[in-house]
């Protein structure tokens, strides 16, 4: 098969990147668009090794090539990887870099699914696990062991918009010769660029807003090439490819990422300091306050603050239900980042499979409302809470 090439030219800016990265060159019989390559096999065009072999499970397929392409640039990192959700991406990266008898350092509040997997799974394939506190950097060598692998962490937690010491990550796991990873699923490349800051691997699931439209699950895994190598390879015998027609999605709706997270970032911080202000409102989690307790932080790492946001309302659940049952403008539905606002509590949906206890000592409380923020006008949200807020 004769091999398509893709766009290799560096750009600038992230937002050419998104338009003009990885796409094929020269185009494919001059079209715009990426098309959708829907053939499970290629024509064997002598390749040597079975990894390279043309196959939707092998992740290689032209689809495949120009996202891969398309992510690594956004991040500025060597290499990246797309899965079939981002479950898929954490799991497999996971596995790739820790086996039987190795140990894991873990941020202490992580997106559930991703703590059952440390604390349910890993265990059962001889993987051990510790979690830290993300802000106290001085408590971490006390957990390490000569087993310890790799280090985890979200760059802002899931569900209560935590800000760990990042550089700190960076800094002891090269001290200590550690994998580090971060989820960066809430960030998106727009706000956070991890290989920028050392990390080794950034894991998303591409879901949120990298697609951005709501309509197909997917993962990705960006970093250092070595690593994805071993993920590739990993993946490849796990099975978590991404067929391409999601992949096309993927590939289309990411060339609005720039307009949308910055629009989101812009209204998210009216929001949170309209909830913030409002008397029936007893907190509101989101960096982008002055009173968040990294928000001096979050403004030195990020260039925006996402779309992501949590508050709790006087009154307990009862008053919580009552008041996303009385909005009209959101949607009543777990994930986040889409072009649509949606409203969940975490304690039904993401963070379900943790125990009460569990979810009380990680500060998060069933009357807790996550937001994700859409590209709807902030003030009708606005005017749709005061009226949903009231009495």
């Amino acid at each position: 098969m004769k091999e398509i090439g893709v766009m290799t030219k560096k750009y600038l800016s992230i937002d050419t990147k998104l338009i003009h990265a990885g796409e094929p060159e020269p185009r494919i019989l001059g079209a715009v668009s990426m098309p959708i390559f829907q053939s499970a096999m290629f024509e064997y065009g002598g390749e040597k090794s079975y990894d390279d072999l043309k196959y939707i499970r092998l992740n290689n397929t032209p689809n495949h090539a120009a996202l891969h392409a398309k992510l690594a640039a956004l991040e500025n990192a060597e290499a990246a990887l797309v899965t079939a959700s981002g479950m898929a991406a954490i799991s497999t990266a996971l596995l790739a870099v820790l086996s039987q008898g190795d140990h894991l350092l873990a941020q202490d509040c992580l997106y559930g699914g991703t703590h059952d997997l440390i604390t349910k799974d890993l265990p059962g394939l001889g993987i051990s696990f510790d979690f830290i506190d993300g802000n106290a950097p001085g408590s971490w060598e006390k957990k390490l062991k000569p087993s310890t692998k790799a280090i985890y962490v979200e760059t802002m937690t899931n569900p209560l918009i935590q800000v760990a010491d990042l550089r700190a990550v960076v800094e002891f796991a090269k001290a200590h010769h550690l994998v580090s990873m971060i989820d960066n699923t809430f960030a998106s490349p727009i706000n956070f660029r991890p290989a920028e800051w050392g990390f080794d691997l950034s894991l998303h699931s591409c879901t949120k807003y990298l697609n951005g439209h709501s309509d197909i699950v997917a993962g990705a895994v960006i970093g250092k090439a070595d690593l994805l190598e071993k993920t590739v390879h990993k993946l490849n015998h796990l099975g978590g490819s991404l067929d391409p027609h999601a992949c096309f999605l993927l590939h289309r709706g990411m060339k609005t990422l720039a307009v949308r997270v910055r629009y989101q970032n812009e209204s998210t911080l009216k929001i949170a300091r309209f909830l913030e202000s409002h008397p029936a409102v007893l907190k509101v989690n989101y960096p982008g306050l002055t009173s968040h307790p990294a928000h001096e932080r979050a403004r030195s790492l990020f260039e925006g603050f996402s779309g992501m946001l949590s508050f709790e309302v006087k009154g307990g659940v009862e008053a919580a239900e009552r008041f996303m049952k009385k909005t009209t403008l959101p949607v009543i539905a777990p994930s986040l980042g889409g072009i649509e606002t949606l409203l969940t509590r975490p304690a039904t949906t993401s963070h379900a499979g943790l125990a009460p206890e569990e979810r009380q000592r990680l500060g998060i409380s069933d009357a807790l409302i996550r937001m994700s923020v859409g590209i709807e006008s902030p003030e009708d949200i606005i005017e749709d809470f005061e009226q949903a807020l009231r009495g």
